[in-house]
This record gives C-alpha cells, sequence and structure tokens, in this order.
C-alpha cells in the first residue's frame, strides 16, 4: 500500500471522502455547475479537465413533476415502512432534514460547486473531484487535513478490496490559503462551502464531513502533550501506543467543559472507502477516561450532535447537559 503520510513534525489531523457536491432542490437535483463570477460556466476553461456533462435547470413545471413523483414514492414508502414497522419489524428515525435555504440562488435557482475568476485558488482544484468525471465506482478522492495543509489525494477503488489504498497526491494549498470554511446542510445534505482568501469558494460534500468541520470550523486549540499533567500524558499516551504503530503524537484538543479529547490518527488505518475512522477518548483533570454516557452535551462538535440526535444515540437525560 501507498497511503499518504505526513512531513516531519506535521500532525495529521483528518482524512475523510469528498467530491463536489450535487444539488438537491428539483430545479437543479443531482447537477452541478463550474462557475466564474459572472455567472458564466467555466468546466471548459479549466486547465487540464477532460470534457464533461453539461446541465441544464429543469424549469418549474418539469421541477414540479419531478418533485410531486419524489413525493408519491416518498409516501409509498413511508407507508410499505409503517406497516413493517407496526409489526415491530423496524425502527426509523423520521427527524426531518433542513428544507430552508438562506441562499436560493446556489441552492435552488443555481448550484455552483467552483465560483472563480481567472488565476484564482478555486481553479487550480483536480477534477477527479467531480464525481461526472471520476466515478465513484471505481475512484475516490479524499480530503486531507493536518496542521498545515488541505490536501487532496486520489485512488483507484474496488469495493470488494476496499481496505487497499494507493494514494495519489491530486492538489494541496497551506491552511492560511482558506478563509473560511461553512457547513451545508440544505435537504440533509453534509456539504461544504470552502471560502478561499482571495473570494473564490467551492462546495464540497462528504458524508464523514466531521473531521472537515471540527479541524477548520470549530477550529479547537491543540493542546501540546507536554503541557498535560503526568496522569493525563500517561493516559493520553497509552491510548495512543494500543491503536496504530505509525500513529503520530496524540492530537489533544481541549473542550468547554475542561476535559480533553485525545486523539488516535495513524495513516495506515486509511482506508479507500472511509478515509481514517479516528479513534478518540475524552479524558478528566485526573487523567481518567470518561465514559461516553457521561459526556457533556458540549464534547461533541455540532456535527456530532446532530448525529447523536438523528440516531438517537443516547437520550438527553443520559448526557451531562441537554441538546439546545
Amino acid at each position: 500500500m501507498d497511503y499518504w503520510q505526513p512531513g516531519p513534525g506535521e500532525i495529521l489531523l483528518t482524512r475523510t471522502p469528498v467530491t463536489f457536491a450535487s444539488g438537491a432542490a428539483m430545479r437543479v437535483r443531482g447537477m452541478r455547475w463550474f462557475r466564474d463570477t459572472e455567472r458564466n460556466d467555466i468546466q471548459n476553461e479549466l486547465p487540464g479537465w477532460p470534457a464533461g456533462r453539461g446541465y441544464a435547470a429543469r424549469s418549474d413545471g418539469g421541477a414540479l413533476g419531478l418533485g410531486i413523483l419524489r413525493t408519491v414514492a416518498l409516501t409509498l414508502g413511508n407507508l410499505v415502512v409503517g406497516v413493517i414497522s407496526s409489526f415491530g419489524g423496524l425502527t426509523v428515525d423520521r427527524s426531518p432534514s433542513s428544507n430552508r435555504t438562506d441562499d436560493r440562488v446556489d441552492e435552488i435557482d443555481d448550484f455552483p460547486v467552483m465560483w472563480a475568476a481567472p488565476g484564482t485558488v478555486a481553479r487550480t482544484l483536480p477534477w477527479q473531484l467531480d464525481p461526472g468525471r471520476a466515478k465513484q465506482k471505481h475512484y475516490r478522492t479524499h480530503a486531507i487535513v493536518t496542521d498545515r495543509r488541505l490536501v487532496v489525494v486520489g485512488l483507484p477503488f474496488e469495493e470488494r478490496n476496499s481496505e487497499t489504498v494507493e494514494d495519489e497526491v491530486l492538489w494541496e494549498t497551506p491552511l492560511s490559503a482558506i478563509g473560511t470554511i461553512e457547513r451545508r446542510n440544505f435537504k440533509g445534505s453534509h456539504d461544504v462551502k470552502i471560502v478561499f482568501a482571495d473570494g473564490s469558494w467551492c462546495r464540497l460534500n462528504s458524508f464523514r464531513r466531521e473531521g472537515l468541520t471540527r479541524h477548520i470550523v470549530d477550529q479547537p486549540d491543540l493542546v501540546p502533550l507536554d503541557s498535560l499533567t503526568p496522569a493525563q500524558r500517561k493516559t493520553a499516551e497509552a491510548f495512543v501506543a494500543a491503536r496504530a504503530p505509525d500513529a503520530g503524537a496524540p492530537v489533544i484538543t481541549r473542550n468547554l467543559c475542561g476535559c480533553y479529547r485525545v486523539a488516535a490518527v495513524a495513516p495506515s488505518t486509511a482506508h479507500g472507502f472511509f478515509g481514517i475512522s479516528e479513534r478518540d477518548v475524552l479524558i478528566d483533570a485526573e487523567g481518567t477516561e470518561v465514559e461516553p454516557v457521561k459526556y457533556h452535551w458540549e464534547d461533541y462538535s455540532p456535527d456530532e450532535q446532530e448525529e447523536l440526535r438523528r440516531l438517537r444515540h443516547f437520550p438527553p437525560s443520559a448526557l451531562g447537559g441537554s441538546p439546545k
């Protein structure tokens, strides 16, 4: 295997699957565009990009018809699920997705996944991020975040052999080139909008976006191992040592409650489908591991809180705080 590894002294924070996003509103469902700041399509101008499919937004009538068909299908599906559930065969989470948009122009009327004037960072993104050009059945792209940079790698993919990882570095940029990353949750999507310092931006999708948002959106301060008490340091080092031989120094962040989150991130555990499944533990002031049912609600990132709500993994009464 030839998996990506950080440079000397560089801290690997996360690795997660990522692609350009796809529209969710009926007018643009399954579509995406690459735009300049005048809203012109620039996909044929991007250097090295192979030809790709062109899209046209559906008319209001076409979108309405597709919406009706989708509603009928969902209704029938829910009826079937309801019948099965009534006999105790299935438990289903019916928590609503976010159907409200704060960006109608770019989520309902149009759906740009690249917004870039000539010479800007977003125009340098690799075409392999486009699922319309690099088919997900045979090829995947992952985003890697370190304490220095954001990297995109590509790798051949076979579902039956997804543990084999042969990385090719496609693109990278220093974290200083990133202005902001925003969560985009329209219709339950797991999208992020990355705005670069030069004003260009892209919209990406990751079913495991929590790693990206935790380290770039939420930006918890990394805590040096030698700043912990001896008891805390002993617990942190033992936790990481038990994970994988190539796990680097513990990735330590301090939660609002005063506990420390200790994560073990090992490059060799990279997986073609999942990226790296980070292992972590919470330790208190005495260096003792905190049981998950005793976590404070604020110990979880916003994406983790949403996932817990969706899965109903813990009842609010089992947490050290209440969901907002």
